[in-house]
């Protein structure tokens, strides 16, 4: 019983290890070009595995990067599930605790939103932004912004990606602290500029 545990450990590593080597594999080539230029046995050669290893773990690229950006957004919701979003300090926080992930997960965050990326992590991104942060900061600070929330939304959401982008392309060399007081001053400065529009 021991003995099978301990090769079960080992087959575990070893799995983990091939899909780590898969991963970053595939991150290098989402570099160059999109999934849908990307083989499979160019992945394969690429970690100096067959294509039946492939097999065994993914359908084909698009489960592959499929089951990658799901991982990812479990970390996304596991930190949710634990952040305190119904006061300013605990969106804060919150914030931080997401661009941190952004930044542990820098190079394949940076293809992903990029030009060889796939569009719909940009949505969900966007999307986990809207139902999480934004809406509860609005609610939070500016209730006044909640008649016009979507277009906030909008404005909002396209500005912070691309202050991600930018950011992570530039080696992130700001702490997720500091961007996330950038993120709050673009919050707050819309948040600002509903104001004015609801007096209009």
């Amino acid at each position: 019983m021991v003995e099978q545990k301990s090769n079960e450990k080992k087959l575990d590593r070893r799995v983990r290890k091939t899909r780590r080597a898969l991963k970053e594999a595939l991150t290098q080539k989402l570099k160059e070009k999109p999934i849908q230029a990307i083989t499979v046995r160019e992945i394969a050669d690429e970690v100096d595995i067959n294509r039946g290893t492939f097999y065994q773990h993914y359908r084909d690229m698009y489960d592959m990067l499929g089951q990658i950006e799901a991982e990812l957004f479990e970390e996304f919701d596991e930190l949710l599930k634990n952040a305190d979003r119904h006061h300013a300090e605990g969106i804060k926080e919150t914030f931080i605790g997401f661009i941190t992930l952004l930044k542990d997960n820098r190079d394949l965050v940076t293809v992903l939103l990029g030009s060889n990326g796939d569009p719909a992590f940009v949505d969900r991104v966007k999307a986990l932004v809207r139902d999480h942060v934004i809406h509860d900061w609005v609610r939070v600070n500016s209730p006044e912004a909640m008649q016009y929330f979507d277009y906030f939304y909008e404005f909002v959401t396209a500005g912070c990606i691309g202050l991600f982008q930018k950011w992570l392309s530039s080696g992130a060399k700001e702490s997720p602290e500091k961007l996330a007081n950038m993120v709050g001053v673009v919050l707050r400065g819309s948040a600002d500029t509903i104001r004015k529009i609801n007096e209009i």
